[in-house]
């Protein structure tokens, strides 16, 4: 099987070009090539496809082989594939994902090869239903009480496509992700699971962020993560609606519009081309 290696700010993955290859097995393959002492090492694999709806499509399978909705940098990085590789010649295409159609804008360089991307990642859903979350419904859940351990946490909870946790810190460097992560995701209130992000406000419009990623543990970066901080900075009124947000893999910028979709804007970088047995 031909791949690509790719990252959006560290969130890596194996990205193969489903318009000439094959993939018969996703699941356990992703489980194979992520593996980063046996394999070729990722957050995941993510297929690019042809699609009927829109210039490209795009399915996403974690590190442990579970497929989900939408990868926030995964995107970007089809993007750029589909622009690089010749798969699409325009500069604003479409993607068809487990979450929807979203819409792209991309940024060449001198080269005219893509190292930006602008992406509509549609609108947030705040129900409880939506998210989802067990318990009663309601329309939004904003600092919510929930107890982990020894500790009491305020969550507030976001669907960009794929469910969100988010949880303010004071000091993020230090925090224990790797302790409280897996506990919340796997916690009873989401049924399908849910990624984490542990956040520490900088100013208004500034905020950093660790995501535990639901299949695939810590992420140095986590793209619909990053656009659910945004929501949740506006209905905690601890931010603006455009904001910067740093990473551990390097910095994203965020914009909510009014009652309209949010907007990310980041890089997406190609390491390397290869071949593996499967």
């Amino acid at each position: 099987m031909k791949f690509t290696k790719m990252h959006g700010a560290g969130n890596d993955y194996v990205y193969v070009d489903c318009f000439r290859e094959t993939v018969p097995n996703p699941a356990e393959t992703a489980i194979k090539v992520s593996n980063r002492n046996f394999g070729i090492g990722s957050d995941g694999l993510i297929l690019i496809m042809p699609s009927d709806k829109a210039d490209v499509r795009m399915r996403m399978f974690n590190s442990d082989g579970s497929e989900s909705e939408m990868c926030g940098n995964g995107i970007r990085c089809v993007a750029k594939y589909a622009f690089d590789h010749g798969i699409v010649s325009k500069t604003e295409i479409t993607a068809e994902t487990g979450a929807g159609i979203l819409s792209l804008q991309l940024f060449p360089n001198s080269d005219n090869k893509i190292e930006r991307v602008r992406v509509n990642m549609g609108l947030p859903r705040l129900s409880r239903e939506e998210i989802p979350m067990t318990g009663p419904p309601v329309d939004r859940v904003v600092a919510e009480e929930l107890t982990i351990l020894d500790q009491n946490f305020k969550i507030t909870t976001v669907s960009m496509g794929n469910p969100h946790c988010i949880i303010y810190v004071d000091q993020l460097d230090n925090f224990p992700v790797s302790t409280y992560g897996p506990l919340i995701e796997n916690h009873p209130l989401f049924p399908r699971r849910t990624n984490v992000e542990f956040i520490q406000i900088i100013s208004r419009i500034e905020v950093k962020q660790r995501t535990w990623e639901r299949g695939a543990g810590e992420t140095l970066a986590c793209g619909t993560g990053a656009s659910a901080v945004c929501i949740a900075g506006v209905l905690n009124n601890l931010t603006d609606r455009k904001i910067l947000n740093h990473l551990a893999g390097g910095d994203l910028e965020l914009e909510w519009i009014e009652d309209g979709p949010v907007f990310m804007t980041g890089p997406a970088t190609e390491v390397f081309n290869g071949e593996i047995e499967l």
